[in-house]
């Protein structure tokens, strides 16, 4: 345990030196000054040296006791070091200044050994209580740390497409209904596209599954990467077909959004020999957009993007169609 003795008076220094020394206390400092003891604390940087209690004289020129107690407390890093003053002052307004300061205990010149040694171990006590509270506390800090950490991973192993990374079909169907419900309450506009990769089944015959894999990734990163405002989101909805929600858009915002996206996918220029049409793969696009109306109704918007998806592949594929009614 280290101990700070300061005071001004150096036969003070060495009496309680001494007196410490022969009670076994060893990790002794002894300075003269509130300013020799601020510049012995500030060795150890942000951490502060390794001190477990300070003597403190009350009455010493320049920075007395009391107010060098009070810049110590004031100190986040160096607060928790309990202080004992010592003074010659024994009456109550004298009491009541050092405790104000913060001192934890105080005692009455001349020193008597039995008092000091009584009043260091009983701080001591106070100190050990202390460290291990701290101890505690930072134990749960870390604690806690780990488990928001985990609560994310599980959260992305729940939320997320462990292929894609994109965002999966259990977290666009919560996030739609929140959109939905948000959506009336303000009288927004919601948009909702449904992708579908043009005659994927014919790529994975073709190519095989982990080019086709490779292709549902690669397709994922140019949706995602093409979406441009932050609320925007992409998921994957399931098998080769992927959906946009895009809140506070309307029919025309909607539409630019699919070409955005559409190009998008042109522009990986992946080969498919067996593609309807050209020789690369390509994607339709439904869309459903509008003013939601009816409490609990989502699944009208989601039925609406998919029959313009179906009207799009059933035209050609690689296109866009917009339904005209979807959110009655």
């Amino acid at each position: 345990m280290s101990i700070l003795i300061v005071d001004d008076t150096p036969v003070n220094l060495v009496l309680l030196e001494d007196i410490l020394k022969q009670e076994g206390y060893t990790d002794i400092h002894c300075v003269g000054s509130a300013r020799e003891a601020f510049s012995f604390l500030e060795r150890g940087g942000q951490a502060g040296p390794d001190v477990d209690l300070v003597l403190m004289d009350v009455v010493m020129p320049g920075m007395d006791g009391i107010e060098a107690c009070r810049q110590l407390k004031d100190q986040e890093r160096l607060k928790d070091i309990p202080v004992v003053m010592i003074t010659v002052r024994d009456d109550a307004e004298a009491l009541q200044q050092s405790f104000a300061a913060g001192a934890n205990d105080y005692i009455i010149k001349p020193v008597k050994e039995t008092e000091l040694l009584s009043r260091v171990r009983s701080v001591m006590r106070l100190k050990r209580e202390i460290d291990r509270r701290k101890a505690r506390e930072a134990e749960l800090l870390r604690m806690t740390e780990q488990l928001e950490m985990i609560s994310k991973t599980l959260e992305n192993l729940i939320n997320v497409d462990s292929l894609t990374e994109v965002s999966n079909r259990r977290y666009f169907d919560r996030l739609l209904e929140n959109e939905w419900q948000r959506a009336i309450r303000r009288s927004d506009s919601l948009a909702l596209l449904i992708i579908d990769i043009d005659d994927f089944k014919a790529y994975n015959e073709t190519y095989g599954h982990p080019k086709g894999d490779q292709c549902l990734r690669q397709v994922a990163t140019a949706l995602n990467e093409a979406i441009k405002r932050a609320g925007d989101l992409v998921v994957r909805y399931g098998g080769e077909e992927f959906a946009v929600v895009l809140p506070n858009t309307d029919r025309e915002g909607a539409m630019a959004v699919a070409e955005q996206l559409r190009s998008a996918i042109d522009a990986l220029n992946i080969p498919h020999e067996h593609a309807t049409i050209g020789d690369t793969l390509t994607v339709s696009i439904g869309i459903a957009a509008g003013v939601p109306q009816q409490r609990g109704a989502q699944r009208q918007i989601v039925a609406a993007a998919e029959s313009a998806l179906y009207v799009a592949k059933s035209e050609g594929r690689n296109r866009i169609r917009i339904a005209n009614d979807s959110c009655a």
